[in-house]
């Protein structure tokens, strides 16, 4: 149906529909504050498994409409350039921190488990290009290894008991007391707070699916090529909800909680795949992307990687308005995209 319509057409809803998805996610962030506030659900706990779920909707509405239109590679360069590009918006949540890192803000150490949790999912994305697969009902085994991976990941961080140990490198008052989780202890019922999460939940769905589906037609009409397109621009694209989310976060101070999202939508993400090897009739999904795919997932493991750097040694040094480690992870993206264009 998009694919009809002129290029100018498909760029302005594209465009709509990409402010839309973020418009729903300020929306989503405040609801699942309020929440996390009136359940006593922790901050990490409510990025990972909220957030980060209810955020992976624009990628999985790429999954399900590319991949029954037979661009599986579109999905899957999708899924993977948005896990780097998430990663990458540490980089501007932590600019919004004057003179503070945000891996040296973050106090508790169930971040730092949600992060090794998210290496290893994503790593299994590279396994099958090195060991090859075979279809097991219906999917590669690999698919099969990462639901189940997937599902262990979900209960650890769930059960976890990880002591609050950390104490946030922060000048003045200590980052889970703020005047707005109290607010949002008294504001309304929690009810009414689940009702306003679905509904901005069910926004980033469907704006989602438009952004996919007009996203496809533009790459075919700029002649970028789907595999350069899917991994930077269609990812920022879907990255949108993400970016809403962590920007609203740390504004309110919500530091675990934005950087929980991060690394949870990628848990979430790399799962996607799993349907989409499903959906798609051939051989296993990820045997047909090739080096391409694998060097976006590898780059999404060195940008996770240094970010656990900065969580682990907690120094708190800064450049300018960042932290070194999201210095690092910039430059890093930026000779991955130089690498991913002559992979293209």
């Amino acid at each position: 149906m998009f694919e009809e319509l002129p290029l100018w057409v498909n760029l302005l809803l594209f465009a709509a529909s990409a402010a839309a998805v973020w418009l729903s996610a300020v929306q989503l962030t405040r609801a699942v504050e309020a929440i996390a506030a009136r359940t006593g659900m922790g901050q990490e706990i409510a990025g990972v498994l909220l957030l980060g779920g209810v955020t992976s909707l624009p990628e999985l509405a790429v999954a399900v409409t590319a991949t029954t239109r037979g661009s599986p590679a579109l999905t899957i360069n999708d899924l993977l350039g948005s896990a780097a590009i998430n990663v990458l918006l540490l980089v501007f949540a932590d600019a919004l921190i004057r003179g503070r890192a945000l891996t040296s803000v973050q106090g508790s150490p169930k971040v730092l488990l949600i992060g090794v949790l998210g290496v290893i999912v994503m790593a299994i994305v590279v396994a099958p290009t090195v060991t090859g697969d075979t279809l097991l009902w219906g999917m590669g085994r690999w698919s099969w290894v990462s639901l189940v991976v997937f599902a262990g990941a979900i209960w650890f961080m769930g059960n976890s008991q990880a002591p609050r140990g950390w104490s946030p490198l922060d000048h003045g008052q200590p980052l889970r007391k703020t005047q707005r989780e109290d607010e949002g202890s008294r504001d309304g019922r929690l009810r009414s707070r689940v009702m306003r999460a679905i509904a901005s939940g069910a926004g980033v769905l469907v704006s989602g699916f438009v952004l996919a589906s007009t996203g496809e037609a533009v790459a075919e009409g700029t002649g970028l090529g789907t595999s350069f397109f899917g991994v930077v621009v269609l990812a920022f694209a879907t990255s949108l909800p993400e970016a809403s989310t962590v920007f609203t976060a740390v504004r309110m101070k919500r530091y675990e909680m934005a950087m929980s999202d991060v690394l949870g939508t990628n848990i979430f993400n790399v799962t996607i795949i799993a349907l989409v090897d499903a959906l798609h009739d051939g051989e296993p999904v990820l045997l047909e992307t090739g080096r391409f795919a694998s060097f976006s997932a590898l780059l999404a493991l060195v940008l996770t990687g240094l970010f656990l750097i900065g969580l682990i040694e907690r120094r708190d040094r800064t450049v300018g308005r960042l932290g070194v480690d999201s210095i690092l992870a910039l430059i890093a993206y930026t000779g991955g995209l130089f690498v991913l264009y002559a992979l293209r």
